[in-house]
């Protein structure tokens, strides 16, 4: 027998994916998920929908489909994307992309592959947001890796050296796209940065050949861009916080950002598929002594994905507020500016502490992207 050594951290395949469909039909929380996406229709209906289905694909073209078309339909103005035709290839690719919403961001760029008839990825996703057996189901019938996060240091080597085997393999073998976000955790204050980490984590499979290691898996920078930031005040207030004092995630705090994260208006949504790495790309960077060249890896990749990044009039006005300004007032209205410093001013209201710093705070979110992009 065969041992699978990726089955704690793959999705669910083959005879595994039936039985976990019948366990998430079964859950007395799907009541609650059908409430929301087919309001009026009846309960158990949809209990014995999930349960009649087979395979991940059915689940993903016939639930998750419309969960995030759902999600769109009521929270954005629009959803855009660009280059697309990058990734007609017939290859399989490593998507790494900015990190602005837990669940959307990746969500986003498989309902994008869904409506063109590709096939969709499977994602890294942190076991912290893993936090229950019905949790669990649905993310590993939707294709989701699982990142084991361990203080342990000799855990930590060990779960991430599984990750980068696993990553590579389906890439390589071309079972499978995969995408990863560029670094651990949401950005935070706009600033869109790679983890060399994360690169060295990818190396830990590695033949020790630079070059052909990365150019094997085929990097792909996506560039996410929302008008308005998602979580945009909870991202604020735990950077006032983490300026006085280590910050500490409360119980529940991932959930309630992720549940935060797609009620919440988004405004217009843009998705750029950028430029693969090439060859090239990577024998400039193997040019480099061993951490400078994923210095340089990374900063390849921000340029991608920086140059992809759609800048909004949220952005423009918020550098123009922050630095009393009207640098960018060309761009935009005096009612869209009115606006958003009445939405700023509401996000911002109820806040206990210094609300002119935390109003800066909020507003450097938006204006951030500006000092990279333009």
């Amino acid at each position: 027998m065969v041992i699978d050594k990726f089955k704690e951290i793959r999705p669910y395949i083959g005879d595994e994916e039936a039985p976990a469909l019948k366990r998430i039909a079964s859950h007395p929380l799907l009541k609650n998920i059908s409430t929301y996406l087919f309001p009026g229709k009846d309960h158990e209906e949809f209990r014995a929908f999930i349960s009649s289905l087979t395979c991940v694909d059915e689940f993903q073209g016939k639930v998750m489909l419309a969960a995030i078309k759902k999600i769109i339909k009521d929270t954005a103005k629009d959803l855009s994307y660009s280059g697309l035709d990058k990734l007609k290839d017939d290859k399989k690719h490593l998507l790494i992309s900015n990190h602005r919403d837990i669940l959307l961001d990746s969500a986003l760029i498989q309902m994008i592959f869904f409506l063109n008839n590709m096939q969709t990825s499977e994602m890294a996703v942190g076991d912290n947001l893993v936090t229950d057996p019905f949790i669990e189901d649905i993310a590993r019938s939707n294709k989701m890796i699982k990142v084991i996060r361990s203080s342990n240091p000799r855990k930590l080597y060990t779960s991430s050296l599984l990750l980068s085997e696993f990553i590579r393999e389906r890439i390589t073998s071309q079972a499978s796209s995969v995408w990863i976000a560029q670094r651990n955790g949401r950005t935070k204050d706009g600033v869109d940065m790679t983890e060399q980490g994360l690169l060295k984590m990818l190396d830990m499979s590695s033949s020790g050949d630079f070059t052909n290691d990365f150019d094997l898996l085929s990097i792909v920078p996506v560039s996410i861009s929302y008008e308005y930031e998602p979580c945009d005040f909870l991202k604020a207030k735990e950077l006032y916080i983490s300026r006085r004092t280590r910050y500490v995630k409360s119980p529940g705090e991932d959930l309630n950002s992720i549940l935060t994260g797609i009620m919440q208006f988004k405004g217009n949504i843009h998705i750029d598929y950028r430029e693969p790495l090439s060859r090239t790309d990577l024998e400039n960077c193997a040019q480099f002594a061993k951490n400078e060249r994923f210095k340089a890896l990374a900063e390849i990749i921000d340029k991608r994905i920086n140059e992809g990044y759609h800048i909004w009039n949220t952005n423009r006005i918020a550098y123009d507020i922050l630095h009393s300004s009207n640098k960018f007032s060309t761009h935009y209205t005096s009612e869209e500016r009115k606006s958003f410093e009445e939405y700023c001013d509401f996000k911002i209201s109820s806040f206990e502490g210094d609300i002119s710093e935390i109003r800066e705070i909020f507003l450097s979110i938006y204006s951030n992207p500006l000092g990279i992009v333009e």
